[in-house]
């Protein structure tokens, strides 16, 4: 299976004990595509988290090592511009790039983020944590 990563659940996979952790977790074995962009996201995420004082240091240090191990096939940011910009009215840049690497490569894309899902424009299938 192959599928597209947004940062919300590469942070769940790397962070997080429960449930979302345990279902994002369950991707890492599949093979993964994201934006290049990832890995600022998830790496800001960790910062602010230290910073929040919800994640030590170490812990970040650790996070940020097996978010770079992690085996993500990074999609630059030209082979998706337009479908970004397109996306422009209901995404945020970020997300609409995420969006747009999914379409392009026909792929699902695997968010906790129920806004990016319930928001007009995407014509990627998403998937995410059952309630």
């Amino acid at each position: 299976m192959t599928l597209v990563i947004d940062a919300s659940v590469a942070v769940a996979a790397l962070v997080d004990n429960g449930s979302d952790g345990l279902w994002a977790e369950g991707f890492l074995s599949t093979d993964l595509v994201a934006p290049q962009l990832i890995y600022a996201e998830v790496a800001n995420v960790l910062r602010l988290a230290v910073q929040a004082g919800t994640l030590s240091n170490d812990f970040a240090c650790i996070a940020y090592g097996d978010l770079l191990a992690l085996r993500i096939r990074p999609v630059s940011y030209e082979l998706v511009a337009e479908r970004v910009w397109e996306l422009r009215h209901n995404l945020t840049a970020y997300d609409a790039w995420y969006v747009a690497v999914a379409e392009l490569l026909g792929l699902p894309l695997a968010t906790l983020d129920r806004r990016l899902m319930a928001a007009p424009g995407p014509t990627c299938d998403f998937l995410t944590l059952s309630e």
